[in-house]
């Protein structure tokens, strides 16, 4: 695996956790809620942009991704 791989696979890891924590969710409900929406792809695919930024930024930025899918789902 590439240094690259490896540092979404962290940066992954690390949105999981934090998203976790700020919405004080278990872990499954988290995987549920990033599988539904495609939150993780989101997260792979804007990867440059995003490793950069503030936890919080990243965490508003989940919620606004997850806001706008869902307006898609409805």
């Amino acid at each position: 695996m590439n240094k690259k791989n490896l540092d979404i696979g962290y940066f992954l890891s690390f949105c999981i956790e934090q998203y976790k924590e700020a919405k004080h969710l278990p872990g499954a409900e988290v995987a549920k809620i990033f599988g539904q929406y495609g939150v993780l792809e989101y997260l792979e695919e804007h990867f440059e942009p995003l490793h950069s930024q503030s936890r919080q930024w990243i965490l508003e930025d989940i919620d606004e991704f997850i806001n706008l899918r869902k307006g898609e789902v409805a």
